[in-house]
């Protein structure tokens, strides 16, 4: 049976499975599936966490047969591994399978508030319990970000230093939440906000370079 440590020795840089982005949770959860997808026995693999765990179901043993075809049975008991069929244990198996590339694809943080969980579907559906709240979450964050972005000026007083740093800190969070802007609006933003006494700085700069070929920082 599969266990983590093969899926560890098995995971390297190019078979590992994507690493969760938590900015980006719907692009992973499209990834993780077709990662499962593309092993052997992805199809229950999948099922693991569509569907949740195998269940073993119980077992009754035959003891003898009796009068005119009739069979004593024994006790109901919980049924083991070695009850299976081929297919059923290719089933049980992928259970495993499909946890431990799960947890392998997670970040510490994530990880540590789910890895008391051992079935793949009870994880799969609370990292996206956890994740689709911070998609919303992420949508907030655009919203304000654009706004900022919009609001966005050199202060009266403010050295050009500190307007970059905060302009550079505004990019770089964009950025970080997967927000894309083009040079010519980066650009555009930093020096049509300055002050007036800025004026001949920001006539020589789209003299020499232009605004498209520049670079803010």
């Amino acid at each position: 049976m599969a266990n983590l440590s093969e899926d560890i020795q098995c995971a390297g840089s190019n078979t590992r499975p994507p690493m969760l982005d938590k900015a980006d949770f719907a692009s992973w959860q499209q990834s993780i599936r077709l990662y499962y997808r593309g092993k052997k026995n992805g199809v229950n693999i999948l099922k693991s966490i569509d569907e949740g765990p195998f269940q073993m179901g119980t077992f009754q043993e035959t003891l003898a047969e009796g009068i005119e075809g009739a069979f004593h049975l024994g006790l109901e008991r919980p049924r083991v591994y070695s009850d299976l069929s081929p297919e059923e244990k290719e089933r049980y198996n992928a259970d495993i399978r499909a946890t431990n590339i799960l947890l392998l694809g997670l970040p510490k943080d994530i990880y540590t508030l789910i890895n008391h969980y051992t079935d793949a579907k009870d994880i799969w559906d609370n990292v996206k319990m956890f994740l689709e709240g911070s998609e919303l979450l992420k949508e907030d964050r655009e919203s304000q970000m654009y706004d900022d972005f919009e609001q966005f000026c050199l202060f009266k007083g403010e050295a050009i230093h500190d307007y970059y740093v905060r302009f550079a800190k505004l990019i770089n969070d964009m950025r970080n939440i997967k927000m894309t802007m083009s040079i010519m609006q980066l650009n555009s933003k930093f020096v049509n906000n300055m002050l007036p006494e800025w004026g001949i700085f920001v006539t020589i700069m789209k003299l020499n370079r232009g605004l498209r070929d520049s670079n803010y920082d």
